[in-house]
């Protein structure tokens, strides 16, 4: 079993959706199921709506997935789990303020150390614990052996108790943290990989130190994905990045195929450029990803796009454009040198069909081709049809030429005309307005 584990705290980046595509490839490859966990048990953080949001979003890519299991549902296991390893002397009761903690933190720092948990409240007395009715958090005890384990990608780790420490596991108000939560919840769900970015390396010995603890000796495969990085800052990419976000990405037109295709490419070298998620199943090789960040090249991304919009079916395409009619998805791909997204397609179309402004320098020419095109009989041929023009309007040369391509197109520049006619001669009547 896999796990694809976000959290509804805001808009699907593209670290999370190469996170998520990455397990549907694997999860078909091992033939394993790839379940859905919306790690929700941060209510303040949660944003009402970004759950459906998620599951839009790996709809729209095909993600293929077997249930969906929302993380705070399982809130009495991760409190069973805590009490016994409370009675199991594995974990203890901190009554340690948000102020003590922040001292001791600012304490270290000032000395130039790692901040790590004082142990002040390790070895309380029951009777002391009993007694006492401060908030508490629960905190796991450290490990007393080093923790290794090794990353397909990154290789061998290996983290020292200190590096462990003894870290809350329940808050004051008995939620689970985030690392007791997916420990234990790895370990309901029979998880047997988990991929995911490598900014979650520091807490895997957390997680495998809990299950541990718990007495689950299964062992868990770590695949942790090395980040994607801005290639003109060379920064990780954030939100203030506008093409880390996924919504924005499908909004500006770019295909989830081609979004997928490039996703898959990052770090990895394939045996072709333009591909599918269902042709990458047959040749993707996880461990051959980069350990090196990767760089998020916008260009190439839109050479990817236009690649799989040449590729698209005619009427699909059209569809795509709110249209359908295999001649306007034809009609689209005349434009594709000069394009690199549906919005950049779309606005190409509109300008065909749309209200035409005056043409500056040509007044009084465009009047009289757009009369001329208003009363024409039916023609198959462009030459025909600009002949035809010619002699009814006595334009010639660049009077004829300029005006014609303007009521036809709605620009000035593009194609040539004998190129686009073909698949706009049956709309003539709503182009000519």
């Amino acid at each position: 079993m896999l796990r694809f584990a976000p959290s509804p705290t805001g808009d699907m980046h593209i670290g999370n959706l190469r996170v998520a595509i990455l397990n549907h490839i694997i999860s078909r490859q091992k033939k394993e199921d790839l379940i859905i966990r919306i790690e929700d048990t941060d209510k303040e953080r949660n944003i009402e709506g970004k759950d459906k949001e998620i599951l839009d979003i790996l709809n729209l890519f095909a993600i293929d997935y077997k249930q969906v299991i929302l993380q705070s549902n399982n809130l009495k296991y991760h409190q069973q789990i805590a009490m016994q390893l409370l009675i199991d002397k594995k974990a203890f009761n901190c009554f340690c303020s948000d102020e003590a903690l922040e001292k001791d933190r600012e304490e270290l720092k000032a000395a130039g150390k790692p901040y790590r948990y004082s142990s002040f409240c390790e070895n309380l007395s029951d009777e002391t614990v009993m007694n006492c009715d401060a908030p508490s958090t629960v905190r796991i005890k450290k490990p007393t052996h080093d923790i290794s384990f090794k990353d397909v990608v990154k290789g061998e780790f290996t983290y020292k108790p200190f590096d462990v420490d003894s870290f809350v596991i329940l808050r004051t108000n008995k939620t689970p943290t985030y690392n007791f939560a997916c420990a234990v919840d790895d370990m309901l769900m029979n998880i047997s990989t988990v991929i995911r970015g490598e900014d979650h390396l520091s807490n895997t010995p957390k997680q495998i130190h809990i299950r541990e603890q718990i007495g689950y000796t299964q062992e868990i495969e770590y695949i942790h994905l090395p980040v994607i990085t801005n290639k003109e800052t060379g920064k990780k990419m954030s939100k203030r990045d506008d093409a880390s976000s996924v919504k924005w990405l499908v909004s500006e037109g770019y295909l989830p195929s081609a979004i997928a295709n490039y996703l898959v490419l990052l770090g990895y070298n394939p045996p072709c450029e333009i591909f599918t998620l269902e042709e990458a199943i047959e040749w993707f090789d996880i461990s051959k990803i980069s350990k090196s960040s990767a760089k998020f090249d916008i260009e190439k991304l839109k050479f990817i796009n236009r690649e799989h919009i040449k590729i698209l079916d005619n009427m699909r395409l059209s569809k795509i454009l709110g249209y359908a009619d295999e001649d306007l998805g034809a009609l689209a791909k005349v434009f594709m040198e000069e394009s690199n997204t549906i919005n950049d397609l779309k606005f190409k179309i509109n300008l065909i069909f749309g209200e035409k402004s005056s043409l500056d320098g040509f007044e009084n020419e465009l009047n009289l081709v757009n009369d001329c095109l208003s009363h024409a009989p039916f023609m198959d041929n462009f030459e025909e049809l600009k002949k035809y023009v010619g002699e009814k309007t006595s334009l010639k040369g660049k009077n004829l030429f300029m005006p014609l391509r303007f009521a036809l197109t709605g620009a000035e520049h593009g194609p040539n005309l004998s190129e686009i006619y073909p698949y706009i001669k049956n709309y003539l009547g709503e182009i000519i307005k």
